[in-house]
């Protein structure tokens, strides 16, 4: 029988995708809100696909915010921006 992928929808583009292929956003219990390349952190978390134009549609669309039920202040949103940027090319 073939392993099964786990399969992740991406907040931006609302597409599921294999969960290898999204960057997890994730908010700690202590509110701090940063990205996580491995998928390990502890808290809630939610996925978008390493595209900046799809972390500029989840912003847009507030879907973070919906996500981790709390408000994302701009300098998170910037931060989320500075590190996508820096997104490693295997993942």
């Amino acid at each position: 029988m073939p392993k099964k992928i786990p399969m992740r929808q991406c907040v931006g583009c609302r597409e599921m995708k294999p969960k290898k292929e999204l960057i997890r956003v994730v908010r700690s219990p202590e509110g701090a809100v940063s990205l996580d390349f491995k998928g390990k952190l502890p808290g809630r978390g939610a996925y978008v696909c390493p595209d900046p134009a799809c972390l500029a549609r989840a912003r847009k669309s507030k879907a973070l915010e919906r996500a981790f039920s709390a408000a994302l202040p701009p300098e998170v949103w910037t931060a989320l921006e500075e590190q996508m940027k820096e997104v490693p090319a295997d993942g």
